[in-house]
């Protein structure tokens, strides 16, 4: 008998501590969260495709654009459809991995049928709530640079132009993120834009008004 009112006496000081320990540590004043939380990267693997034009006559260029992205990696987790969907549709994607995927063009373009000025724009995609298209999204970078807005906080960022792409099911499916600007031999004016990303296989036609 002894043995166990001793044992209930060390379990109800124990209990007494605890709760003692509870509540020193709710009117404990709590530690303030940082203000900021910084972040960097370790110089990721990234590409480019470019597209330039060379004047014969005045010896001189006269006209290129070009694509930098980072190039993440497909991921299995994508394969399960109802997963993908949840990421993406009706949604705003992002494009790449790490700092934004920038198109850089001294010319004005027109890609899908949609005029886009010169200059530099941040490229996402765009899946309709269907699931059925998916647009290149352009974000004019003065704007997201304004607000602060990171490449993985895109749906944040204001669409400028949206410019429908095709689907290509039949491509080679690319592990890594890869961005193409194909033209054929001896036709300058007409470029198209390839984008392949695991199940992801878009494309889209880029016109060069030249002269």
């Amino acid at each position: 008998m002894k043995h166990k009112g001793l044992k209930l006496a060390i379990a109800m000081c124990a209990m007494l501590f605890c709760v003692a320990a509870e509540l020193q540590a709710q009117d404990a004043p709590k530690k303030p969260q940082p203000k900021y939380f910084v972040f960097g990267s370790d110089s990721p693997e990234r590409g480019t495709t470019r597209v330039g034009y060379w004047s014969s006559e005045k010896n001189m260029g006269a006209g290129q654009l070009a694509i930098d992205y980072g190039r993440p990696v497909w991921k299995k987790d994508y394969e399960d459809t109802a997963k993908f969907d949840a990421m993406t549709k009706g949604k705003v994607y992002r494009l790449g991995s790490n700092f934004w995927t920038t198109l850089d063009t001294d010319m004005p373009l027109v890609i899908a049928g949609k005029t886009i000025p010169a200059g530099s724009w941040y490229l996402g995609l765009h899946r309709s709530t269907d699931g059925a298209t998916w647009s290149l999204v352009f974000i004019d970078p003065a704007k997201a640079r304004a607000a602060h807005v990171d490449a993985s906080e895109i749906e944040r960022a204001p669409i400028a132009f949206k410019a429908p792409m095709t689907a290509d099911p039949g491509a080679e499916m690319k592990e890594k993120l890869t961005i193409d600007l194909v033209f054929k031999k001896g036709d300058f004016q007409n470029v198209t834009l390839k984008i392949g990303w695991g199940k992801i296989q878009l494309s889209a036609p880029v016109q060069v008004p030249m002269s």
